[in-house]
């Protein structure tokens, strides 16, 4: 049987939704986007994301949702390699894995290559690593 045959479409565009709102409450305009946005070096009254937004808004929700597939498959290889029932532990820990082991590392050389700060790539891969576990859990559990 595929490994696509394995993942639950609606657990993906759930784990997709949940992770754009945890981005979008974790830059609001309460919590980490002045910091975030001051440690870039950006002026308080530029507006973030450029001229578009539906090309930010939508790219994001591609890439969100490319992150929610990826997660989706490493869940699947995981449960198949067992007894096919993973349960929230399980998400928690490939989350965290996923999240601190590929986006978290590959991302530091990236922002540091720019010039940006660590408290910019703390910031930035902290929503990942929350996205991340999150959208495993839901996934995990929705199998």
């Amino acid at each position: 049987m595929s490994l696509l045959a394995h993942i639950n479409f609606a657990a993906v565009i759930v784990a997709t939704i949940s992770a754009i709102a945890i981005g979008s409450i974790w830059f609001g305009p309460r919590t980490f986007f002045p910091v975030w946005w001051a440690a870039m070096g950006r002026p308080k009254d530029e507006k973030p994301g450029g001229e578009n937004m539906t090309v930010v808004f939508a790219g994001t929700f591609i890439g969100q949702f490319v992150q929610a597939m990826a997660v989706a498959i490493v869940v699947a290889m995981q449960a198949d390699r067992g007894n096919g029932q993973l349960g929230a532990f399980d998400g928690l820990f490939i989350g965290l894995l996923v999240g601190v082991g590929f986006a978290a590392a590959a991302s530091l050389s990236h922002r540091l290559f720019a010039g940006q700060s660590f408290k910019v790539w703390a910031i930035e891969v902290g929503s990942d690593v929350v996205s991340l576990t999150v959208m495993s859990i839901i996934i995990a559990l929705w199998r």
